[in-house]
């Protein structure tokens, strides 16, 4: 019984006992009561684990254990913080970072998100107070950039591709080249897409080589669509070939069929002005005589994540009138972003005014002023003070990512860093988890941040990350006793 009153367990703090301290209020009020107590029952579950494992110096007492708990649940609340959604700045020189969420949107479609946030003339005209389809707002806008009979938008281009297959070729064929049967992000294939919407695949050519008499051959009766898929996230070198857009167009229409092109990234400009290898555009590959084109909002046309389909006003009537189209249609916040990126087209300020093409554009020179300039605010006297973070700026390359432009890359300045108490993952993980969080790349066990992929805006916030960092290094003079 003696021992059993001693014991350290009888220490531990209460569950409601904790959540009335002034310590947690203000995580009650910001993050829920129920949060909180999930947390400290959490806490207190590890600290009775280190009582039982003796890994806690001295016996402890309630105020000692207290402190743990609480310790703890900050340290959870910050890790719950982490894991929400949230901005970063994506200094991995990838533009189009899938995984930091692709083309950043411009301010004007920023703007307009939060307008559309409350109630909008989403599917009602203002003249007639009539009820419209989703996205008629468009309609003009596409026909002035592209000359596009018609277009309807989805939520992305995988969804465009499915709902283009199932409306207008299921339970026919469609010939497509062997080499273009891509695999896109998250191991979604085309053929599985084949499967979903009824249609029937019909292979010709092999990987590397595709001939127009292959197509041709296989037309018979049962043949509805050509597809042509452009390989946006991969490029095929050497002995290869392929008919381009111009030759299976009129060879479909010859048949009576209908000719599908997929263009993946939906360029609006042509790539070669940025240095980078030619990209197929909305508007090629229309003029060149395809009944329905298809592409990604969120790559190279630098907005919001969509799957555009531009065509003949009966092939977009017929899709737009499929069930699947219901459940792909896009939002108004959606539609709202992809609005204001269109605007920036039809006035001819998309390179200056759409992150994405001003972050292709830029110069060389440009980067390596923007990365001196960061170097200078982070105090290059703390070099002198025994910091232990070094930054250097340096010159590499930058791949555009997000599928698109496989391969290719554009010139760019980085700042290389290095610490002498820490690894380059321990730096790395310690920039993620900064205020901004900031996701570089590694390279040959050194940090790089890379300018290519970061907007103006942010350079101000990577230095200020970065100060923060060398200066929690800094070994300062003890205060006289």
């Amino acid at each position: 019984m003696n021992r059993e009153s001693h014991s350290p367990f009888r220490e531990l703090p209460a569950v409601n006992e904790i959540l009335t301290l002034a310590a947690v209020g203000h995580l009650v009020r910001e993050r829920g009561r129920e949060s909180v107590r999930e947390w400290v029952r959490t806490a207190l579950a590890e600290v009775r684990d280190r009582i039982s494992t003796g890994s806690l110096n001295g016996s402890g007492d309630r105020e000692a254990y207290t402190d743990l708990v609480l310790q703890s649940v900050r340290q959870q609340a910050a890790g719950d913080l982490k894991q929400q959604l949230g901005r970063v700045i994506n200094a991995t020189g990838v533009i189009l970072h899938t995984g930091l969420g692709r083309a950043p949107l411009c301010a004007a479609a920023v703007a307009a998100v939060g307008e559309a946030a409350a109630a909008c003339n989403l599917e009602v005209d203002l003249g007639s107070g009539e009820r419209r389809y989703r996205g008629y707002q468009l309609q003009d806008m596409w026909r002035r950039l592209t000359g596009a009979e018609a277009a309807l938008v989805v939520n992305n281009n995988a969804a465009a591709t499915l709902l283009a297959l199932d409306a207008l070729c299921r339970g026919r064929e469609v010939i497509i080249s062997r080499g273009q049967l891509i695999e896109i992000g998250g191991s979604f294939r085309l053929p599985e897409i084949f499967v979903q919407s009824g249609a029937v695949l019909r292979e010709v050519g092999t990987t590397n080589r595709t001939h127009l008499p292959d197509y041709e051959r296989a037309i018979g009766p049962n043949t509805a669509a050509i597809l042509r898929v452009h390989p946006s996230n991969y490029h095929i070198v050497g002995f290869a070939e392929a008919p381009a857009t111009c030759e299976l167009a009129p060879l479909a229409h010859q048949y009576g069929l209908a000719c599908i092109d997929d263009i993946g990234s939906g360029c609006l400009m042509e790539t070669q002005a940025f240095g980078l290898p030619g990209e197929p555009t909305f508007q090629q590959s229309l003029a060149a005589g395809a009944d329905l084109v298809l592409g990604s909002g969120d790559k190279l046309l630098g907005g919001p994540q969509c799957g555009i389909l531009l065509g003949r006003a009966e092939l977009i009537e017929r899709l737009a009138a499929h069930p699947l189209a219901r459940a792909f249609r896009i939002d108004k916040l959606t539609l709202a972003a992809l609005s204001a990126t269109l605007d920036a087209y039809v006035r001819g300020e998309a390179e200056h005014e759409l992150p994405t093409l001003s972050l292709l554009a830029a110069s060389l020179r440009d980067l390596l002023s923007r990365a001196q300039a960061i170097w200078d605010t982070v105090d290059c006297k703390l070099q002198n003070e025994k910091c232990k973070l070094q930054i250097e700026v340096g010159v590499d390359e930058a791949p555009v990512g997000g599928g698109s432009v496989p391969g290719a890359a554009l010139p760019t300045a980085v700042l290389r860093l290095t610490h002498a108490g820490k690894t380059a993952d321990e730096l790395s993980r310690q920039l993620r988890l900064g205020n901004p969080p900031v996701f570089g790349r590694i390279h040959e066990n050194v940090v790089l941040l890379d300018l290519r992929s970061v907007v103006p805006a942010d350079d101000g916030r990577i230095a200020a990350v970065l100060r923060d960092i060398a200066s929690s290094d800094v070994e300062r003079p003890r205060a006289a006793q």
